[in-house]
């Protein structure tokens, strides 16, 4: 790669970082999605420069013929878009290619929502007379019960959390800060894990953090994953399970209870009200599942 398009992208990165506030991790997302183009570059006479509409189109043709499945295909060329953005900011171009690209089209995708007999198994699952289930049982109850996100929950803090008010301060997206209730529930499985935690050798800088791996160090988001992927299997639950399922159910527990979408909204921290509308479909979902299998017009004698 030439050494103009790689400090360009080391400017890129500055810009993500600086002047959209993202996430090392998010920013690592953006340029490995951008890495794609800059491949495919590499196979033609053109630049990030010079590239045009028909290329970008010739590229997202590319990304089809290798597998790439639609959904994967609009996060890449969402990626690609904000990257002609910044050159349009920094001056680099004048013209998008990009302005008239549409994203591929795609279907609705519903999540795997936990029903509450399963969030219910998998809290009382943990073995506790091992030190890490204190904690683990405290992460399933946090992610729970206040809808956070993986990275929100690795990086919670103990000077965020509030017991007596009820409530914890979140960094979202952006580094926005928001205001979720918490459980008394969620609280007392921190306050069992914070007796254990305590013995352990904290390593410099991670004394706020509140989930720690075994060594001291703060817990990885890869740590998390594992821990819910290995508990459900124990369990014996069969659905596709990640962290972010305890969110999604968080959020489908609280619609179907009653509460206000618009609260939930502010809970989940979606900067528009569109994304937490995907939960309407799953409450539709939810209750088309209740009359097939409850009215009487549809029990097959």
């Amino acid at each position: 790669m030439p050494n103009k398009e790689i400090n360009l992208i080391k400017k890129y990165k500055s810009y993500l970082r600086l002047e959209k506030g993202l996430s090392e991790n998010s920013i690592s997302g953006y340029i490995n999605d951008l890495n794609k183009l800059l491949d495919f570059l590499n196979t033609t006479e053109y630049s990030a420069k010079t590239f045009e509409e028909a290329d970008i189109l010739q590229f997202l043709c590319t990304l089809n013929d290798m597998g790439i499945c639609a959904r994967s295909q609009a996060r890449i060329l969402s990626g690609i878009k904000s990257f002609y953005k910044f050159l349009i900011i920094d001056e680099y171009i004048k013209i998008n290619p990009l302005l008239n690209i549409e994203s591929p089209k795609l279907g609705r995708h519903l999540p795997e929502v936990l029903t509450i007999e399963e969030i219910d198994m998998i809290s009382k699952s943990f073995d506790m007379s091992l030190p890490e289930s204190h904690r683990n049982r405290a992460i399933i109850e946090v992610m729970y019960g206040c809808g956070l996100r993986v990275s929100e929950l690795v990086n919670l803090k103990l000077s965020s959390i509030y017991p007596n008010e009820g409530y914890i301060i979140v960094e979202g997206k952006g580094r926005k800060q928001r205001i979720v209730p918490i459980s008394d529930i969620a609280i007392k499985e921190i306050k069992l894990y914070l007796n254990i935690r305590k013995n352990l050798n904290i390593k410099k800088g991670c004394e706020d953090f509140i989930f720690l791996n075994r060594r001291g160090g703060q817990l990885s988001r890869v740590m998390v994953f594992y821990i819910i992927k290995k508990v459900c299997e124990e369990c014996n639950i069969k659905k596709n399970i990640s962290p972010h399922t305890l969110r999604h159910t968080f959020a489908t527990h609280l619609l179907e209870g009653g509460a206000n979408l618009r609260a939930i909204q502010q809970m989940l921290g979606h900067e528009s009200i569109s994304t937490t509308e995907i939960y309407i479909h799953l409450d539709r979902a939810f209750l088309k599942q209740e009359i097939l299998s409850h009215h009487p017009r549809n029990n097959k004698s």
